[in-house]
């Protein structure tokens, strides 16, 4: 070990500025030039947010001052500014050229006595709160690093489970030398950073051992629409290099953060990854770490539990309001977590400012849609987690070796297994990136969202099925699930300027069925969601009858057997898997509108569609028109749907009292009868759903001729009505929308049809109670939103592409009923 040739107290007499170490303790959020993003906001949590819960591991930081006195002292700063006289970016061969000699000068060049010995101090001093040669993570921060327009975050190098004074100087010295990776060079120089005017600290931080449990990253904002109130949290096992780097599929976690703050457990999603590979120490090998494949068994299950999902979103809480109250502007957060295998305890051990969508103007909104005409969308060559709601085209370049990346083509689709931050160089001329591994929150995703292009992850093959010089669409505009199609596809990009607007009289909500969307439409000017489909998350995300999963061991057919238990492999109870994924579905719509009312009708399958889902045929008879047969109401207080009408009251009532979504109003479909809406509300009941309690409504279809003649009876059993005009617009002309041959009769416009949904209103106006509408024709045709209005109607419901033309419409007929 170095041998220490000043007192301990040898530099107290320096002021900080001249310091060539500073505990993390020590520094806060001020002291970026001093000890740069990182560090700083390390120490920052350290002293303010350790009363608060969150558990950061110490350490020091090597200074600004420490990094400008070795290039100065060794007298090198001539000789780098002639390395980088010559230096274009925009040439691969030149920029490696450049970062080797500056990068080989650095190193070449001795640490300073006085620099070694500041670190050796401080590296004893830490040893003596932990063991001998304690075990360290030595990370670079550079002065201009982790600020809210730009992130260098992985420009410049970081060495897990560094031991001894020997290895910590040495990986130090190989820190500053990383202020001149390819990668840093060509990211400063976009951002227009005069290389010379940004130093480098180095900050030394006691491990956590989380090569023996998990880690992570997180973010206090959705990382795809920017909408606010959600933590994304992702999780694999081992050492966190592989979740920010992509080398692995994470599991993903969604929490709500306005109801988690009340004290309810609101996690809306739960997704599981594939984590294939962890990093651990590699222990009496050769190298600091090393990957190891993860057992099948672990990898089915989730790397967190449900506790420690809600603690890390309740740290993700308290860092972005202390963040948001230092700047005095709101502030998402990127935030890195470990687990400690030992201890079992959770750590922060990175937080920066989120830099892509807290950058975005709130004034315009923007939407990418394919364009096909009459064509139909050709089936997907590779499917994947979709990063930026974009979409792009071009040609595809398969690179599996960044050594390759100069054969790389301006306006190329970038397809390789993953990206590190040496890939930098390339990416920002890419039109869109397509990787084998990673989740949204690693390196491909978080420079694709910075660089505007479209991106998709975790594909797993998609390096065999792409070939180089393809034609392909990407494109991340249809929810989550980002997908490769072949050839250049049409597409546009509406701009919707939010700004003026006027407000209306009449509520505008929206229609919504898939949650993958909900964000996203919630930033569309509404009042709430008129008509939030049930029928949408069975169908696409559970796609299992309910009557099957209570029934699992009883099914005849082997095949839906055996999809059914592929989908629910990590339940034992098969009824559990409709209850959690309709309550995360709803969950979803329910959080992206919160705290505004979000009407959930429950499920309004025909008999026909129930058996079309998997082992549904068992259970369902086969009736000669199931459009005016055995649905809605009938079917859930009948025995043979009894308990699987169960299931859903279970999932609603985990929406609203464990998620605390207490905004969700329930409505029921095609209730023919006062008195079967009653049957229905016992049955509710029975399953704890208690129309009144904690404020629960409970609204009714008004889509029969039944519910129009009888409005004023079905009032005392409901507290609201939605018109369903499709249902109503059949059962009032006598004809089967489903029919070809009467198709051209169906018109929500004919006279009879106006006359009794007027009739519907008047009624239920005059008893006190509520009247909206959700059915197609205020979407389809703007003189009927006019006709609402007229008769006074309290909510339209709209599809989410139609609301802001809708909306001027209404707000022209309000003006004239006026």
């Amino acid at each position: 070990m170095l041998e220490i040739l000043h007192d301990q107290n040898a530099e107290r007499h320096l002021s900080r500025d001249e310091a060539l170490v500073l505990p993390l303790g020590e520094v806060g959020i001020a002291d970026i030039p001093l000890v740069g993003g990182k560090n700083a906001s390390l120490g920052e949590m350290i002293q303010q947010l350790r009363r608060k819960g969150v558990k950061v591991p110490t350490g020091f930081a090597t200074t600004a001052y420490a990094y400008r006195y070795f290039i100065s002292a060794a007298g090198i700063e001539t000789k780098l500014r002639e390395i980088f006289a010559d230096l274009n970016v925009e040439d691969v061969d030149n920029l490696r050229r450049c970062g080797k000699q500056a990068r080989l000068l650095m190193l070449q060049t001795p640490f300073p006595l006085a620099l070694q010995e500041a670190i050796a101090r401080a590296y004893q001093s830490l040893c003596q709160q932990y063991e001998p040669d304690t075990d360290v993570a030595v990370r670079s921060s550079a002065t201009a690093e982790d600020l809210p327009d730009a992130s260098f975050a992985g420009q410049q190098e970081t060495y897990l489970n560094v031991h001894g004074l020997e290895a910590v100087l040495q990986a130090c010295h190989k820190c500053f030398a990383s202020i001149f990776t390819d990668r840093a060079i060509s990211y400063r120089q976009i951002k227009g950073f005069d290389h010379f005017n940004i130093a480098l600290s180095v900050g030394v931080q006691k491990m956590v051992r989380s090569d023996l449990a998990c880690s992570g990253v997180m973010f206090s904002i959705d990382t795809e629409t920017g909408f606010k109130d959600a933590a994304l949290i992702t999780a694999a096992y081992g050492l966190g290099e592989n979740v920010v780097q992509g080398a692995v599929n994470p599991d993903e976690y969604l929490v709500f953060k306005p109801t988690l703050k009340q004290g309810y457990h609101p996690i809306l999603k739960k997704r599981l990854g594939s984590k294939e590979i962890k990093m651990i120490y590699d222990l009496g090998g050769s190298k600091l770490t090393k990957n190891v494949s993860v057992a099948p068994s672990e990898r089915n299950v989730y790397a967190l539990n449900d506790e420690e999902i809600l603690q890390l979103a309740h740290w993700a809480c308290i860092i972005e309001e202390h963040y948001s109250q230092v700047r005095g502007v709101y502030t998402p957060m990127d935030i890195e977590w470990a687990k400690d295998g030992i201890s079992n305890e959770l750590y922060i051990v990175q937080a920066r400012p989120e830099t892509v969508q807290s950058q975005k103007t709130e004034n315009v909104l923007r939407s990418y849609h394919l364009v096909l005409g009459e064509k139909p969308l050709p089936t997907p060559l590779v499917t994947g987690r979709s990063v930026g709601e974009m979409i792009g085209n071009g040609k595809v370049r398969v690179i599996l070796d960044v050594h390759q990346i100069n054969q790389f083509q301006a306006g190329d689709i970038l397809v390789t297994n993953r990206t590190d931050p040496d890939w930098e160089p390339i990416m920002k001329r890419a039109s869109a990136i397509v990787t084998n591994s990673g989740g949204r929150t690693c390196h491909a995703a978080i420079i694709a969202r910075e660089l505007g292009i479209p991106a998709i992850v975790g594909c797993g093959n998609a390096t065999t099925l792409l070939k180089t010089g393809q034609e392909i669409t990407v494109s991340c505009a249809e929810g989550e699930t980002g997908k490769v199609y072949p050839g250049l596809l049409s597409y546009e990009v509406q701009e919707l300027p939010l700004e003026k607007l006027p407000h209306t009289h009449t509520q505008i909500m929206m229609n919504v069925g898939n949650p993958e969307e909900a964000f996203s439409f919630a930033a569309i000017p509404n009042d709430g969601v008129g008509l939030a489909r049930m029928e949408f998350i069975i169908a696409n995300q559970i796609k299992v009858h309910p009557l099957a999963l209570l029934h699992f061991n009883e099914l005849t057919d082997e095949l839906a057997k055996y999809k059914i238990a592929e989908l629910t492999a990590e339940y034992e109870n098969k009824a559990q898997f409709f209850i959690d994924k309709l309550a995360e579905g709803i969950g979803t719509i329910a959080a992206a509108f919160y705290p505004k009312p979000v009407i959930v009708r429950l499920s309004d399958f025909k008999s026909n569609e129930y058996a079309n889902l998997l082992g549904g045929k068992q259970f369902e008879p086969t009736e000669e028109n199931p459009m005016i047969g055995w649905r809605g109401a009938s079917r859930y207080y009948d025995d043979r749907y009894r308990e699987g009408f169960a299931l859903e009251c279970q999932a609603m009532k985990q929406v609203r009292d464990n998620k605390g979504l207490s905004n969700v109003i329930l409505m029921i479909p095609f209730c023919r009868t006062p008195e079967e809406g009653q049957r229905v509300l016992a049955e509710m009941a029975k399953n704890g759903l208690v129309r009144g309690e904690n404020g629960l409504q409970v609204y009714v279809m008004c889509e029969l001729p039944s519910n129009v003649l009888l409005a004023d009876e079905f009032s005392q059993v409901f507290d609201g009505f939605s018109i369903g005009s499709n249902d109503l617009t059949q059962l009032t002309l006598g004809l089967d929308r489903d029919s070809e041959l009467v198709a051209h009769l169906f018109d929500e416009r004919n006279e009879a049809v106006k006359r009794t949904i007027a009739k519907a209103i008047s009624t239920v106006k005059q008893q006190g109670k509520k009247i909206g509408i959700c059915g197609q024709a205020p979407s389809d045709y703007p003189e009927f939103a006019k006709f609402l209005v007229e008769q006074g109607i309290d909510s339209i419901s709209l599809n989410p592409d139609s609301v802001l033309k809708t909306l001027l419409e209404i707000a022209t007929a309000e003006a004239n009923k006026r």
